[in-house]
């Protein structure tokens, strides 16, 4: 199966290939004595097999051992869609081994075998921001959104990869667009607060971080965030405020309370 790289991004099932679509039945016994054609029939059965360990191995989070699987079927260089499946399950495979520069390259394989596949788009996308590729990430993401303008995944991952890049304004543009299709997505309107501050539309980004909180009431980012913009605003009080409270919320997250605590104690007046 084709999973999606990275939890923290929109489910997108219908990016996927069904597992009829990708994987055919199993190779027939030949009737042949053709040498070549015996290793054709060879072939194939070795791709369905490594195809059938790899997953496995996928299943029970041994990606070292789905990379070794899915790396020999690449090597065997099944026909499509076969082909492009296997590098990119090899890439889910390196992403997870922390091995970002291969998974990349495997992704990039992927996509020159089928140019529309659109969840090796996505992942490539997530690779490269974790990657530091900007430019790469970029382009990838304008041709994503170009092939299908609608997706919520395609206009979340341009969105975090300009926001990332600095262009808040195509920022703004795409996760404005997500939430008004999608508005009980509570942190597309975190985005999109960052966004709106970034532009200094401080009563827009105080506006969209509200309706996160609305949402997800201990999502402590976004009040620490919210406390940002209030600040900025110059309401020292409600900012002092919103910064304890997300204190309290980042219980699990000792850096995230460590700014907000130094934050909050740096604010002078009422």
């Amino acid at each position: 199966m084709r999973v999606l790289l990275l939890a923290a991004l929109l489910a997108a099932s219908t990016l996927n290939r069904t597992a009829a679509q990708t994987y055919s039945p199993a190779t027939p016994v030949p009737r042949t004595t053709s040498l070549p054609a015996l290793r054709w029939f060879a072939t194939q059965r070795e791709v369905e097999e490594r195809f059938k360990i790899g997953l496995a191995a996928q299943g029970r989070a041994d990606w070292g051992a789905a990379a070794a699987e899915f790396a020999r079927v690449t090597a065997l260089r099944p026909p499509e869609p076969k082909g492009s499946t296997a590098w990119y399950d090899l890439a889910l495979a390196y992403a997870n081994l922390h091995r970002y520069d291969d998974a990349a390259r495997a992704l990039r394989s992927a996509l020159a075998l089928d140019r529309e596949f659109l969840a090796a788009m996505a992942n490539l996308i997530a690779v490269d921001l974790a990657r530091g590729d900007l430019q790469e990430a970029r382009i990838i993401a304008d041709r994503y959104v170009s092939l299908d303008p609608q997706s919520a995944r395609a206009l979340y991952s341009r969105g975090l990869v300009a926001l990332h890049g600095g262009d808040a304004a195509t920022a703004r543009e795409d996760f404005g667009k997500l939430l008004h299709a999608n508005p009980s997505y509570a942190i597309a309107h975190y985005d999109l607060a960052l966004a709106e501050e970034r532009l200094s539309n401080y009563v827009a980004a105080e506006r969209e971080l509200r309706s996160a909180l609305e949402l997800a009431p201990a999502y402590a980012r976004a009040r620490l965030a919210l406390g940002v913009v209030l600040l900025r605003q110059g309401r020292h009080g409600a900012a002092r405020d919103e910064l304890s409270r997300a204190i309290t919320d980042a219980s699990g997250d000792p850096a995230l309370q460590n700014v907000a605590a130094a934050m909050r104690d740096a604010i002078k007046g009422p």
